[in-house]
């Protein structure tokens, strides 16, 4: 299914734009309800600190696999070293993009290995994809003043989303632990509300 985020047609409406790919956004919102990040401390952390090592100056390269913007979050996802990143992906042909839509769990090839920890930290190809092209409509909607495009190979910019993608998932992860309090204390109040009935 996947591979329809990624389908070439002409302009005709409505749609998203990145890397030379058209994407349908119908298509791109009947996928979104199926693969969306998945929102942990542990995801949330990992954007804020490629933030912040982007924002100190460590190296940036839209076109190096190891030093991109996937490329940084694994620098902080694993231990692997920005060259070590760049041999694991080049096991295998085309960019994060190409990569996570060929993506299989079940294998051991070395760019799967590095691919699992991408999935593993709660990102899914949609992600992915977004990620190196700074274009999810969502992400961009927390960004400072609101809603506006991006350039997928400014590090500026990229600080950017990456800030707004962590102030994103800590929103919902807050929603999802409120509700889940919500629905506990409805299960205890419905348990004393039938102690207390008589039989």
């Amino acid at each position: 299914m996947d591979g329809l985020l990624f389908w070439r047609q002409p302009k005709i409406g409505n749609e998203v734009r990145g890397g030379g790919r058209t994407i349908p956004f119908f298509i791109l919102f009947y996928i979104k309800f199926l693969y969306m990040a998945n929102p942990s401390i542990e995801l949330i952390t990992t954007f804020r600190e490629t933030a912040r090592r982007l924002r100190s100056g460590v190296h940036y390269a839209w076109g190096h696999h190891g030093a991109c913007n996937c490329g940084n979050l694994l620098q902080v996802l694993t231990p692997l070293t920005e060259g070590e990143i760049l041999r694991y992906a080049h096991t295998a042909i085309g960019e994060w993009t190409e990569l996570s839509e060929e993506y299989c769990a079940t294998t051991n090839a070395p760019v799967n290995l590095v691919m699992s920890k991408l999935e593993q930290a709660g990102l899914t190809p949609i992600d992915i994809h977004h990620i190196e092209y700074l274009t999810d409509r969502e992400v961009l909607n927390y960004l400072p003043g609101g809603f506006r495009w991006l350039k997928r190979n400014v590090r500026e910019d990229v600080i950017l989303y990456f800030e707004a993608f962590a102030n994103m998932l800590e929103e919902k992860l807050i929603q999802s632990v409120e509700l889940k309090l919500e629905d506990v204390a409805m299960k205890q109040s419905s348990m004393h509300h039938s102690l207390m009935t008589p039989a």
